[in-house]
């Protein structure tokens, strides 16, 4: 169970990143031919190697970190149109299950009480 929360976490937030790059540099940018706000890929960046590693701590601070891409995402799903709302509910998608897995992997690895 531990190994499969660890895999659906690496996954969505390495699927995340993409899509957020792809998203604002190629498949429906703000600006035509791509904008800085690609740069919101960034933050993700952070908890990525802590992820891959397996650190609790990180799993833990990185579930409250992707509440802001869910939040970016239900904005986005609600104003726009087309392209730009199925990526936004793609992204809405992405971080809830980066999200429970997290949650899942914090619990499951915690340590016992004794």
């Amino acid at each position: 169970m531990i190994r499969g929360l660890y895999l659906t976490a690496c996954g969505s937030l390495i699927a995340l990143i993409f899509l957020c790059l792809a998203w604002e540099l190629r498949l429906a940018p703000v600006v035509p031919g791509g904008s800085w706000l690609a740069l919101k890929c960034l933050p993700l960046l952070a908890p990525l190697f802590g992820i891959l590693n397996g650190r609790r701590y990180t799993y833990q601070w990185a579930s409250m970190l992707i509440l802001l891409y869910v939040a970016e995402g239900v904005v986005r799903a609600t104003t726009e149109r087309g392209t730009g709302q199925v990526l936004a509910i793609a992204e809405i998608c992405l971080a809830l299950i980066f999200f429970s897995a997290c949650v899942g992997y914090a619990r499951r690895t915690r340590p016992t009480a004794r």
